[in-house]
């Protein structure tokens, strides 16, 4: 599938950059408001964006980044991660965009965790169910979380949307699949949208980085322990029951997902309420991302 073909919204061609999109638009159900009624409210556009890493991003997508009006770019690579993809030839480097400031957050801090790195850490990350994600994404909340992570990924992009007037930002590491998934999966559910849904925002990515699908299954398998085609393809997947038994495993351990933030030191109980306050906002016809529709074009 082309770029041009994504449904957009929620994608925004950016040449030069896969996979990049707005999470907002969503349906928010419960009430994550005091006293106030969310049947018809969403989560706010034009504010969270996510993507793979940009350093092939193109002067005309710079400029179309510019115009979203994104001021900060969130960096959950690890720095060793970095330099294995410029090492290795896939031209990882840093790239700076004029108007956005780069927030160095690693998740981990000396190791790579690239889909080819999970693949070799967890045995079953490439089985056909999904509980080599949840192992992966487990660890992924434990590291962002460490009090031995001095950079804090996931409370430095909590706080910022929890802070009185937040400026857009983009959050990606490298396909914007893995690290990227797990901390739109908190803030989406910190708003109070279904798991159902969170899970189809995850699941996009596999329309997202369709274009670099061949590309990264090569990568894969030519490393001499994965090659196995089937299981290759699995790895740069997203399938939803990824995100789903994830959030199932959050609320199995802390009891909820606004729980799981607060225990772990994320955010402050003031600081959820704060982030609900700026990120749901009342639903017009227009702005609602017609996510079932969407969800057809992953069958």
């Amino acid at each position: 599938m082309a770029e041009k073909e994504l449904p957009s919204p929620p994608f925004h061609p950016i040449p030069g950059l896969p996979n990049f999109r707005d999470i907002g638009g969503y349906p928010v159900s419960g009430e994550p408001q005091d006293g106030a009624n969310a049947t018809h409210k969403i989560v706010r556009r034009g504010l969270i964006y996510r993507s793979s890493e940009p350093s092939k991003v193109t002067e005309d997508g710079v400029s179309k980044l510019k115009s979203l009006g994104i001021e900060k770019v969130y960096d959950l690579r690890s720095a060793v991660e970095i330099a294995a993809g410029q090492r290795d030839g896939f031209g990882w480097k840093v790239k700076e965009i004029d108007g956005a400031r780069r927030e160095f957050v690693p998740v981990f801090l000396d190791q790579d965790y690239s889909p080819e790195a999970l693949a070799l850490r967890y045995k079953n990350y490439s089985s056909e169910s999904a509980e080599g994600f949840i192992a992966a994404y487990h660890d992924i909340l434990e590291a962002a979380a460490s009090p031995t992570n001095s950079y804090q990924p996931f409370k430095t992009i909590l706080e910022h949307l929890a802070s009185s007037s937040p400026a857009p930002c983009l959050i990606h590491c490298t396909a914007g699949k893995d690290r990227t998934g797990v901390i739109c999966g908190l803030i989406l559910s910190l708003c109070g949208v279904d798991d159902e849904v969170v899970a189809h925002e995850y699941s996009l990515t596999d329309l997202g980085l369709r274009e670099r699908h061949e590309e990264l299954i090569a990568h894969l398998m030519s490393n001499p322990s994965l090659r196995d085609p089937v299981a290759a393809k699995r790895m740069v997947s997203s399938q939803k029951q990824a995100m789903l038994g994830t959030l199932a495993t959050i609320r199995e351990k802390y009891g909820s997902v606004e729980k799981c933030v607060v225990d772990l030191g994320l955010l402050s109980p003031k600081g959820i309420k704060q982030l609900r306050s700026n990120l749901v906002v009342d639903a017009d016809e227009e702005a609602v991302i017609p996510w079932q529709d969407h969800a057809k074009l992953l069958s």
